[in-house]
């Protein structure tokens, strides 16, 4: 019997999570793994030993929980599915972007790969799903581009929304409303002090106060120098 078959959803899910936390650090200690899947140290402990046991993880005091190229190969299949089901969701049936990633969890762990196939070919084989977010290629490799924070984006600078990092219902309807969606253009105008809000202009022309926290959510491509101000195009603006 493969690997495959032996993972459980949730075994899964624990492979998704150190992948996406090891962004921040290489090794996933099990206090922030327990945290980020919302379960006791126990059952975080349990469940990286038996990962271990399958050789998808390993595990030590000094360098916390790292994925095995084989539990990397999983981690970013099943990142795979979710995000062409996000997707799918969203651009074929129109499921509203603040919706498929709950949707998307249920169905990711039941893709086939067949399925995996004709999505993807449905929609061209595309790069990022509705949030931004880099979709894995069928060899498991994921552009990880370098963007910035809108939050640090210096006051009078403009920039190109690429990716929302936010995956909470009700700030995705808001940022919506808002017009802060990827590959909107966006001015800072204004940073209140203190860890204040921001005054951004969107392409619109309309000017929005955006929790900083929010605003870190959102990550960007800065324009270029000439691109700065709302009504002035040129060429380079186009190619963003």
């Amino acid at each position: 019997m493969s690997k495959k078959k032996l993972l459980s959803s949730a075994s899964e899910d624990y492979l998704v999570a150190i992948y996406r936390l090891r962004a921040v650090d290489e090794g996933v200690t099990t206090t922030r793994l327990a945290e980020a899947m919302h379960v006791s140290a126990a059952s975080a402990t349990n469940m990286i030993k038996k990962l271990a046991a399958l050789k998808l993880v390993r595990h030590s005091p000094y360098y916390g929980v790292q994925l095995t190229p084989a539990g990397e190969k999983f981690a970013l299949e099943i990142l795979r599915h979710h995000r062409l089901v996000e997707l799918f969701l969203h651009e074929a049936l129109g499921v509203p972007w603040d919706e498929v990633h709950e949707e998307a969890h249920k169905l990711e762990h039941v893709l086939s790969d067949s399925l995996e196939d004709h999505i993807a070919n449905f929609l061209g084989h595309p790069t990022e799903d509705p949030h931004g977010d880099p979709i894995p290629t069928k060899a498991g490799v994921l552009d990880e581009t370098f963007h910035t924070s809108l939050a640090d984006v210096a006051i009078g600078q403009s920039a190109v929304i690429r990716r929302v990092t936010d995956q909470d219902p009700e700030h995705l309807r808001h940022l919506a409303n808002l017009g802060l969606v990827p590959n909107a253009r966006v001015q800072v105008l204004e940073r209140e002090p203190f860890g204040g809000p921001l005054r951004v202009r969107v392409e619109q022309g309309k000017e929005h106060s955006l929790a900083l926290g929010l605003a870190s959510q959102l990550w960007v491509r800065i324009a270029p120098a000439g691109t700065r101000k709302y009504g002035v195009k040129s060429k380079k603006t186009e190619q963003l």
